[in-house]
């Protein structure tokens, strides 16, 4: 078995190794399309699944990357959307399962490694999602990366 999971991978921009043999790349959709500046964008996830219901079992991974859509303000077809996904009007729900479900497939002591970015939704709004606070990380940057402990 594998020892980390992407659960919402994307064209897995932030990695180094798009393709590491430790990984399960997971996401909601599978797209291939030209971006408006003639990059292509691919995502093509190991594993298509809702990060509100993912396909593992309890305590599967020792680590976990949870990186869900951030916008609430993109149109369908935008570039945005395709490359971030969208949030809809139950995005606090769903990003309270998806943390919920994070915790049920990590180890005992294992590392959530949780994104967001606050362009239109404030950290601090997403924080009260959640049922613990996080153990450190960036607070002056407009992406923040947030460590949390099962």
């Amino acid at each position: 078995m594998k020892r980390v999971l992407d659960a919402c991978c994307g064209s897995r921009m932030f990695w180094f190794n798009k393709q590491h043999e430790e990984a399960v790349y997971m996401d909601v959709r599978e797209l291939e399309t030209e971006l408006c500046d003639g990059r292509k964008l691919i995502v093509k996830p190991d594993v298509v699944g809702d990060f509100r219901n993912m396909p593992f079992g309890d305590q599967s991974f020792y680590l976990v990357v949870f990186d869900p859509p951030h916008l609430l303000k993109a149109g369908e077809e935008s570039w945005l959307a395709k490359k971030y996904g969208n949030l809809d009007d139950t995005w606090r729900e769903d990003i309270a399962t998806g943390f919920n479900e994070c915790m049920r497939v990590l180890k005992p002591n294992g590392t959530l490694i949780f994104k967001w970015n606050e362009d239109q939704v404030p950290l601090r709004e997403v924080l009260k999602c959640f049922g613990q606070k996080p153990l450190f990380g960036n607070k002056r940057s407009k992406t923040h990366w947030l460590v949390f402990m099962k």
